[in-house]
């Protein structure tokens, strides 16, 4: 018999993706998947139940879950939706274990297997797997998009008939992926562009890309590609440096979360209170709490003559090609436990094991059951 594969509709706020797309589709169906779709998943993106073949849909969520063997989800689902599965079926979407906690008590009580997407590890095998890298390149290459519609001036520069405008400077502040993606958007723009980090071996990265690397000394390497936290007198000697380049800047994007955490302060009051006149900074780890001191969360502020945006949920503002892309990560992630019409899970897979947030009733991610448990 064949595997079930039900697909939810996104339902939480400033939510545009889902998690099926019709090309991936047609891929879990040679798999031997039957693909069943909470009606209007699409719709805000665009994308059509007729634009989906050989697939079938339900209107209601939870008797859509309520037989399927894997179900698949952009957002964690709604806790009702979540109890309407059957034991030992499998949940496949993002789902931040501190934010959820009673979400993750109940996928473990009732034997869920979850697979975290947040916790694909990064490893080179894992790539095609690594959501939050999809999601993140188009967050940086829009976070520019957004810096540069929201300040009254142009990026390039430009000769006119009237004398030459110069190009403006975009600063990009952690060099992760969103980060890297910004550079190389603002360099693509025609701007002057500078990228910090408190990780030196991002230097060659960013002038691979054309970009000026703002070296403070501090080596703040972290476990798992993220950076540690800073101590007290890390933070002053950076703040020596990096001041006068926050201050020159006419955009700037920052970039620097911890999983888990509260985004790391990288820009405080009084440097924002000495920037330039116009300029704008976008802070793309908002959700965290935000990269500078005068961030609020899902608003957009003025501070004097400087404004600072807080999007929430970036990815989603790219909808169609987020969606594309994170559809794929969970078929590559699905792929590896759909074999011959079943489930068939190894353990002895690193990629499974710690992508793996529940299974059997126990809670199997380290950090996730501290967080649980308490």
């Amino acid at each position: 018999m064949s595997v079930k594969i039900a697909v939810l509709k996104e339902t939480r706020a400033n939510e545009r993706r889902v998690a099926m797309v019709p090309a991936v589709a047609d891929k879990l169906i040679k798999l031997g998947a039957r693909i069943q779709i909470q009606s209007g998943a699409g719709d805000a993106v665009k994308l059509p139940d007729s634009a989906f073949k050989n697939v079938s849909f339900a209107a209601d969520a939870r008797s859509l879950v309520a037989d399927a063997d894997i179900v698949v989800a952009v957002q964690p689902p709604d806790i009702e939706v979540a109890r309407s599965m059957k034991e030992g079926a499998i949940l496949v979407s993002f789902v931040y274990a501190h934010k959820e906690v009673e979400l993750t008590k109940l996928l473990r009580d009732r034997k869920i297997t979850c697979f975290a997407m947040e916790l694909v590890p990064r490893i080179t095998r894992a790539q095609a797997m690594d959501a939050l890298s999809s999601q993140a390149a188009l967050a940086g290459y829009y976070a520019v998009l957004i810096g540069a519609t929201n300040i009254a001036r142009m990026l390039p520069m430009m000769t006119t008939a009237v004398g030459s405008i110069r190009p403006q400077r975009t600063l990009v502040m952690g060099l992760g992926v969103a980060g890297l993606q910004a550079l190389a958007t603002a360099r693509r723009l025609g701007a002057m562009t500078e990228g910090y980090d408190v990780r030196p071996e991002t230097k060659e990265q960013a002038e691979s890309l054309g970009a000026k690397f703002v070296d403070t000394g501090v080596d703040a390497r972290g476990a798992g590609g993220y950076a540690r936290e800073l101590t007290e007198e890390e933070k002053a000697k950076i703040a020596a440096v990096v001041t006068k380049h926050i201050q020159s800047a006419d955009v700037i994007v920052t970039t620097a979360a911890i999983p888990g955490r509260p985004s790391p302060k990288l820009i405080s009051k009084a440097q924002v209170d000495g920037m330039k006149a116009g300029s704008v900074i976008v802070d793309l780890a908002a959700e965290g709490g935000g990269n500078c001191e005068y961030t609020k969360p899902g608003e957009t502020v003025q501070v004097g003559q400087v404004t600072i945006i807080g999007p929430l949920n970036v990815p989603s503002m790219l909808g169609e090609h987020a969606s594309e892309l994170y559809a794929k990560n969970q078929f590559n992630l699905i792929e590896l436990f759909l074999k011959d019409q079943s489930v068939k899970l190894d353990w002895s897979d690193e990629v499974i094991a710690k992508t793996a947030l529940t299974h059997a009733g126990e809670i199997k991610n380290e950090a996730a059951k501290k967080a649980v448990d308490g």
